[in-house]
């Protein structure tokens, strides 16, 4: 605790004191800091500071990578010293005249997803973790078949497993209310309404099962189990809609008519209009993609992979978090997690190869643990503080991404979960797939290591200051 309220003073030190922070806020990995004046920043400072793994300016923020965890212990502590936090919206409302729109609609995107994440993260890992207890070779360790499992204990997984699938428009509703300034729980409480027992359930519709209500004698309405957009959506409208109603109601009259004129419009219209039509738009998406993933020869894996980092510096990659969602939902797993885990691992490679092969001390304090974190499946300490700094490492670490996502798509890999990758991620390999998964992983990283030692770093060419002032 002493130790994080002591890097927390540092960092507010080091980024201009507290008369330059505007505001503080933080995502899964990332500190985001609003300063009045860039220049009052010492980054090499910063990056000197204890668990941070790197820092850099984007986008009207100042970010520094501690990773996921420490991050949010970071925060506490600046908050305890009295800097003012802020939410993601609201620093977003502060950067929309630095930002273009279509980047901060991408951004809002990830801000509801974000939160929703580890959930689905634990999800994964029952699921994986079902599918190892569930092999006939582990069974027999212990002199079991699967004929012996109780339904019981299927019944019990199911609920680790569905739970969070089943009442994902009510996470998904919650979040939306949160980020878009809506009242949360009213947001909970409208998607748990699109999951109510009282409709038709999605899944027997899809099945054949059960058939939809009619309204109107040509309105379908049913349940939207596992819909993501549809709930992102209404989130939204109903968001917006009861900030109108608060601004125009009463106070005395707040607690009662806003959430009930918000709940029975929002309902309204997410069942007959805007459920309907983005459900419809939502399996559109969901086509493209499945057919973009079967393209033939691996092709997919090779652009996917080469491409993932990319748009990872960017800041808009959450926005694919609604495909490997809806993956998981429809399909029980995920091949894009596999594809993408290998341009992460190369990253680290060509980090790694960095840090091994220069004599700087300074790069090689910084190049070794940023390898390191990106096996952990954090990238940004090795893509900000290493690869781009040097340009031609992060080149060759797309390459090796590209090499080992063909192999991944050529060898059909499928995680039963998301959001964790690398070493991490092998919890969601462990149903038959594992020698695989850690195959393509070393490819990538094997790949981006060779191409960055003989290709893209020297010492030569890239001179580095040590703290003494000497030349690497």
């Amino acid at each position: 605790m002493k130790e994080n309220q002591r890097i927390a003073k540092e960092i507010i030190t080091a980024v201009g004191g507290e008369k330059n922070i505007h505001s503080i806020a933080h995502c899964a990995t990332r500190l985001r800091i609003m300063v009045n004046d860039r220049d009052a920043i010492d980054q090499e400072a910063v990056e000197g500071i204890d668990k941070v793994k790197g820092a850099f300016f984007n986008s009207g923020q100042f970010q520094v990578i501690l990773g996921t965890g420490t991050v949010n212990r970071i925060y506490e502590e600046v908050e305890k010293l009295g800097i003012a936090g802020a939410t993601k919206a609201e620093q977003s409302e502060e950067m929309k005249g630095q930002q273009k729109a279509w980047k901060r609609a991408i951004r809002s995107f990830g801000d509801v997803f974000v939160p929703i994440i580890p959930v689905l993260v634990a999800t994964g890992l029952f699921m994986g973790l079902r599918g190892l207890v569930m092999q006939e070779q582990i069974l027999g360790l212990f002199g079991m078949t699967p004929d012996d499992i109780s339904e019981n204990f299927i019944l019990f997984t199911q609920v680790l497993t569905d739970t969070a699938f089943i009442f994902l428009p009510a996470l998904v509703t919650w979040s939306t209310f949160r980020v878009f300034g809506g009242t949360p729980v009213i947001g909970l409480v409208l998607g748990l309404m699109l999951v109510s027992p009282s409709l038709p359930n999605a899944w027997d519709v899809a099945g054949g099962d059960v058939h939809p209500l009619h309204f109107l004698g040509f309105i379908p309405v049913v349940g939207y189990q596992g819909s993501v957009l549809p709930a992102f959506i209404a989130g939204i409208v109903g968001a917006k809609l009861e900030r109108g109603i608060r601004k125009r109601v009463p106070e005395s009259l707040d607690l009662i008519v806003t959430p009930f004129l918000a709940l029975l419009v929002m309902i309204t219209l997410a069942l007959f209009i805007i459920g309907p039509i983005f459900h419809t738009v939502e399996d559109y998406i969901m086509a493209g993609t499945v057919a973009v993933l079967n393209w033939p020869l691996g092709l997919a894996g090779l652009i996917i992979g080469f491409l993932n980092q990319v748009i990872v510096i960017t800041g808009v990659h959450h926005i694919f978090n609604l495909m490997e969602i809806k993956l998981l939902e429809k399909y029980g797993f995920n091949p894009y997690n596999a594809i993408v885990t290998c341009s992460v691992a190369a990253q680290g490679g060509a980090a790694l190869a960095v840090g091994l092969k220069t004599k700087s001390k300074k790069l090689k304090a910084l190049a070794l643990p940023s390898s390191f974190s990106a096996l952990l499946g954090i990238t940004e300490p090795a893509i900000f503080g290493v690869n781009l700094r040097y340009g031609k490492p992060f080149v060759m670490g797309l390459i090796g991404g590209g090499v080992g996502g063909f192999t991944a798509a050529l060898l059909k890999l499928k995680a039963t979960g998301m959001a964790i990758t690398v070493i991490p991620g092998t919890l969601l390999y462990l149903n038959h797939q594992i020698i695989g998964y850690i195959f393509v992983n070393l490819l990538a990283i094997a790949i981006a290591f060779v191409l960055t030692w003989m290709f893209g770093y020297s010492d030569k060419h890239n001179v580095v200051k040590e703290t003494t002032g000497q030349n690497g």
